[in-house]
This record gives structure tokens, C-alpha cells and sequence, in this order.
């Protein structure tokens, strides 16, 4: 008998063991696991509202909002999207050869640039570009390594307003005599040292 009454009394403290750990108290929003009413690991329910890459929040591991960390697309900065130039936007030395200029500066660091001449014919010009913000306030530095329909390196300054992009690159590689490249300190219109004034300026809109 004082065995039955041992083993019983033994199941009898296991169940608690069992019904305390069921009820215990550990479970937290800091404890790495989606547990309670969380509907991630420790946010969502009771806890913090989940970050998400559509929230207009800069939260989770985002580098920016909505964008960057572990599981956001890249941030777009600088002259990264797409941008279209028409009309008067166009630079007055390209108005000869162009009536609507597309551009497309992707994350990867690849870019497009569809040009259409006034008879409606299109070329591609496409490679490889890197930019940076150049110290001076407002003007980024950009180079461009150009690789279809012919190989070439570019170098340039950029500013953005709103969606408004003001651009201006120069050929250095291989150079051409007379024409050096714009640069921040000389600011927009330095192309030659300010020789062409703005005739080298394209002005994009944001698509």
C-alpha cells in the first residue's frame, strides 16, 4: 500500500510540475520565440507591432525606411530609379541627336539609357556606374563606365530636388581634347571649367 501511495504521490507532483511549466510566466516578447498571441518572433499581439517593409517605418533591421536590412529590397538613394527627360529638359548639345531621353540607374549598380532620336530611332547606351556624395552640399559625384554600344568612361556631378534631377556627366576615357568633367566645386555648368555653361545640363524627371 505505501508503494501505490508513493507512486501516486509522485504522478500527482509531476502533473504540477506540468501544469506550472504550462503556466509559467517566461513567456515574453524578448525571448527569440513566437509564442502568447504573437503573430512573428516576439512582436505582433501583445508585443511591439512586426516590422514590415510596407509599414512607412524605418524598423527591423531596415537601413532605411521600408528598405534595406536582412529582408527589405536595397534602399534607393541618390540617382538610383528611373527618369525621363523631354522638350526643353534636354540638354541643348544633345537636342541634335535626341527628342526623349529614358534613363534607368539600378541598385545593382547597372544602368540603361534609351535615347530616341527626332526621327523616332532608338540606341541604348548601358554599363556599369557608381556614385557618392561629393561633401559639397546638395551634389553627388557619379562615374559611369559605359560598355554598349561602345566602351567608355564618364565622370559627372548630379543634384536631386524633389523629383527633379539635374545631371551632367563629361567624357574622360577616352578623353576629349578641350573637355574636362564637371565637378562639385565648380557646380553645376563646370563642364571645361564652365566653358559649355549649362548647354550640358539635362534636366530628368522622376517616372
Amino acid at each position: 500500500m505505501k508503494t501505490i501511495t508513493s507512486i501516486f504521490y509522485v504522478c500527482i507532483m509531476a502533473f504540477s510540475v506540468i501544469m506550472f511549466t504550462g503556466c509559467s510566466d517566461d513567456e515574453t516578447c524578448s525571448d527569440g520565440i513566437q509564442n502568447q498571441d504573437e503573430t512573428g518572433v516576439d512582436c505582433g499581439g501583445e508585443c511591439t507591432a512586426c516590422a514590415s517593409c510596407t509599414d512607412g517605418i524605418q524598423n527591423g533591421n531596415e537601413t532605411g525606411v521600408d528598405c534595406g536590412g536582412a529582408d527589405c529590397d536595397v534602399c534607393m538613394v541618390g540617382v538610383h530609379g528611373s527618369w525621363e527627360s523631354t522638350g526643353d529638359n534636354i540638354a541643348v548639345i544633345l537636342v541634335p541627336f535626341a527628342s526623349k531621353i529614358v534613363a534607368n540607374f539600378n541598385v545593382d549598380g547597372t544602368y540603361s539609357v534609351v535615347q530616341t532620336d527626332p526621327m523616332g530611332a532608338e540606341i541604348t547606351l548601358s554599363g556599369t556606374f557608381a556614385q557618392s556624395e561629393s561633401g559639397v552640399d546638395g551634389i553627388w559625384d557619379i562615374t559611369l563606365n559605359q560598355s554598349s554600344p561602345t566602351q567608355l568612361t564618364a565622370e559627372g556631378i548630379f543634384t536631386i530636388e524633389g523629383n527633379v534631377l539635374k545631371y551632367e556627366v563629361a567624357q574622360v576615357d577616352p578623353a576629349i581634347t578641350g573637355v574636362t568633367a564637371p565637378t562639385a566645386e565648380g557646380g553645376i555648368g563646370s563642364t571645361s571649367g564652365g566653358a559649355f555653361g549649362t548647354s550640358n545640363v539635362q534636366t530628368y524627371i522622376a517616372l
